[in-house]
């Protein structure tokens, strides 16, 4: 088995950009889920940034809110801890003046171009692919305890109880293998933008 600890090259000066295992620790060490969600962090986040600015210049603050919240979310679940600090420190002033995040934005964007070349670097040593349907095989999702995990999951949502945002990131590995990476992300995403009702519909099509 690989070590953690030879998926990344030496950590460069300023900081850790990506630190898997921060991200293999919050999903119990699951090496396979972790690489599925890089992967879904590759192809969904690379021009947050971008997307954020264009909000911000088209007097859009609150939708570059969101995007700035959903980067954060997902920076943290994958150990992308500057990203994830840099987002924390960008999100609430979005409303404010340009004077108050243009800066900030710069460093973000600078960060993520910086993530995603390691990334790369990280999924470019994972020819074999480590497909999710390996994991979801060995927990099937009819188990009676994750049954019970996605309808308690399912309440909190149709709630709108913000523990529901706990629960997923506690039992991410699980709900993953049972949901599917793609679905499980999707339906994280929409929880850390508080929008519970798409986060609820998401996840019921996959129960049903």
């Amino acid at each position: 088995m690989t070590s953690t600890s030879q998926l990344l090259p030496p950590a460069p000066e300023g900081g850790h950009i990506l630190q898997v295992e921060t991200g293999l620790q919050q999903l119990m060490g699951d090496r396979e889920l972790y690489m599925q969600i890089l992967r879904r962090f590759r192809q969904r986040y690379p021009n947050s940034g971008n997307e954020a600015r264009k909000a911000l210049v088209e007097g859009e603050p609150g939708h570059a809110q969101r995007i700035v919240h959903t980067l954060k979310g997902a920076a943290g679940m994958i150990g992308a801890q500057q990203v994830y600090l840099l987002a924390a420190q960008l999100e609430p002033v979005c409303a404010g003046p340009a004077s108050s995040w243009s800066s900030l934005l710069v460093q973000l964007e600078q960060a993520l171009r910086s993530l995603v070349t390691i990334i790369d670097g990280v999924l470019d040593g994972d020819p074999h692919g480590m497909l999710v349907e390996h994991t979801a095989a060995a927990q099937p999702s009819h188990l009676p305890e994750t049954r019970m995990l996605l309808l308690h999951l399912a309440r909190l949502l149709d709630e709108g109880d913000g523990t529901a945002i706990d629960v997923l990131e506690q039992s991410a590995t699980v709900l993953a293998a049972s949901l599917g990476v793609e679905v499980f992300q999707e339906v994280t995403e929409a929880a850390h933008q508080f929008d519970f009702e798409t986060a609820l519909a998401t996840l019921q099509a996959a129960m049903a």
